[in-house]
Formats: C-alpha cells, structure tokens, sequence
C-alpha cells in the first residue's frame, strides 16, 4: 500500500516550508505581542474552521454512502462499493480530525470523546451490546470496527477479547441492524462534527488552546506506537495509525507557522528555538513519509519496549519507535516537543490545566 496522494502532498508542503530559512520582520511593520498572538490564533483557527469543514462534510458522506437496509443486512462481499465508499469516506474525516485533534481535545472535550474516544474507553464504563445504535460505543472507532469487521489484526482481537463488556465486532446482519447503523450510528458522528463545527463559528479561540494543545499531540505521538505491541493502537481496525500520526504531525507544522513570526521577534534566543523546532519537525515528517503505507511497521519478533534488542531496534518499527519516543520527550533538551514548548515559554502563553 502506497501513501495516499493527498497526504504526500500534506508532507511534502509540510518538508518544503520547513526546509526554508527562518524568515525575520526587518520589511514588516512590527507589531505588539497582543497583535502578533492575535494573527497566529486567527490563522490557526482558519485551519481548524477548514479541517472541521473537512470532517463534517466527510462523515456526512460515510452516512450518505452506506447501503440501504435489506433483510440480510450488509457486508464488504455483497455490498463492495457502498463499503468501499464507506471506507474511503472515514479515511478522510480521519485525516481532517487528526489534524486539529490537539485543539478539539481542549475546546470540546465532550465531544471529542464521542467522535474519537477508543472501544476499550467506553466498554470500562458499561457494556455495550448494540454495535449499530448511536448510544454507548460511538464515533470514528465504533465505525471503524464495522467497516473493518472482517480484517482486524490477531493482536487486537487477542487484547478486546480479553476485556470486560467485550462483544464481537460484525457487519449488520439484519434490515434492522443496518438501519440502525445508518441512521444512528452514522448520524450521530454526523451529527457531532456538525455541532463542532457550528460551535467553533463562534468560538473565541486562545493561545494556549491553540498552540499548547498542538504540543500535546506532538508529546502523545509515542503513546500511538506504545500500544502497538498490545493490540490496543488507536485506528487499530483499518490499520490507519500511521496515517494518524502523520496528519499530527502536518497540524503541527501549519500551527507552528502560524506563530512563528512572533517567535522571530524574540532576537537570538527566537531564532535558535525557530531553527530547533524546524529541525524537529523535519526529522519526524522525514521519518513518516520514507514507511509505505498507512499503517504502522510490523513488529520485531518479541517486541519488548521495556527491554528492546539492538537487533529488534534496528527494524523498521524499532527505528520508528525510538525517534517517536525521544521526540515526544518534553523533558529532554534537543527533542520537538522540549524545543515545542520552549517556544510557547518564550512567548509566554500559558499552560493548560
């Protein structure tokens, strides 16, 4: 599987722009603080607002696009093209959610648990036993595991299998079932990205939604390979992790330009942040776009992330996890998200609860 063509391209304009030199004021007209944060925030929100565009029109199609109920129900054999199309759609409002995951996580909590909280996440609180209504079990995972029902990995069934409230995951298999999945399953995710993206409208975004919530992502890009190992990865049924990662990865960057204007006023200490942050950012989406494909890289032979080989380190996933792992490390000088929120200190925006 080769990488899609809109995310090469999402990559490659990523590479070009921090491939370029760090860009000064000295023909601009300088701003206040208060001005250059108020420029960064609203050009963040801009590509939110596009991104939310982007996932409310696409689920909208996934629900447009699944089969209309018959008595037997629907699966990827007799129903190809409608769950292809299906397919196609959810990769999409993946893509545009994962690119502004970090700010919807702090401005809509609620409903980013609904959109995008995992199957384990919700079983832990109650079971749920209706795969297809639009109660309990929801969102882009609860979609995810239908679309995928008859390809999810033996490490994932092997950890879901295991857990308390745990039911099969299947296609619908009555009139009644697929109905509910259009109707309720569907229109519930529908119905939430509409209400994100009516809400944000009016929202008065800040700094520290804005671009502290991005530095979060970043510093959680270790966690989406971690749970590689045990099955419990998060767009785990499509094998879509990478893609995930890379689309956080891209919001990164868009949000990071956005502010850097501001960081190039700060003098010799903006420029040296500027310079670490760019370089950050292209070992990370250099990394990304040399895997094929989507998902991520298969595991070595008896994985221990606690206790790896050398020889186990040297694989493809093994080289992946320990860039991701020390890039996502806030807590060592030299690695993005240090050298992330090194830049948010030196602007002074503040942290989030």
């Amino acid at each position: 599987m080769h990488i899609p063509a809109r995310l090469r391209s999402g990559l490659a304009i990523a590479a070009a722009a921090l491939s370029l030199p760090a860009c000064g004021s000295d023909n601009e007209t300088l701003l206040t603080d208060a001005e250059y944060e108020q420029k960064a925030v609203s050009g963040v929100k801009t590509f939110i607002e596009g991104n939310l565009d982007q996932f409310a029109a696409a689920t909208a199609a996934l629900q447009a696009a699944a089969p209309a109920p018959d008595a037997d129900g629907w699966s990827a054999t007799s129903d190809k093209e409608a769950v292809d199309a299906m397919k196609a759609e959810w990769k999409k409002a993946r893509q545009a959610y994962e690119s502004i995951e970090g700010a919807i996580a702090v401005v809509f909590p609620d409903l980013d648990y609904s959109t995008d909280a995992r199957y384990d996440a919700f079983i832990e609180v109650e079971a749920d036993d209706d795969l297809f209504d639009g109660e309990g079990v929801t969102g882009v995972h609860a979609i995810e595991r239908i679309l995928w029902a008859d390809a999810i990995p033996e490490p994932v069934l092997a950890f879901e299998s295991e857990l308390e409230n745990y039911s099969e995951a299947a296609f619908p298999a009555t009139e009644a079932e697929a109905a509910s999945f259009k109707d309720e399953l569907c229109a519930r995710l529908a119905a939430d990205a509409a209400k994100m993206q009516s809400d944000f409208d009016s929202l008065a975004l800040d700094a520290p939604s804005a671009y502290r919530g991005v530095i979060a992502s970043i510093a959680e890009q270790v966690e989406k390979t971690s749970k590689a190992a045990t099955g419990e990865e998060e767009s785990r049924y499509a094998q879509y992790t990478l893609a995930d990662m890379r689309a956080n990865v891209a919001a990164g960057v868009a949000t990071y330009k956005a502010f850097q204007p501001w960081i190039l006023t700060k003098g010799a200490e903006g420029a040296e942040v500027d310079e670490a942050v760019r370089d950050g950012f292209e070992r990370l989406s250099s990394a990304y776009e040399a895997i094929e494909g989507d998902a991520l890289p298969p595991l070595p032979e008896g994985w221990s992330e606690a206790e790896p080989t050398d020889e186990q380190l040297a694989t493809p996933f093994g080289k992946l996890f320990s860039l991701v792992e020390h890039e996502s490390d806030d807590a060592t000088p030299g690695t993005l998200a240090s050298d992330m929120t090194r830049s948010a200190d030196l602007l002074r925006i503040k942290t989030l609860p």
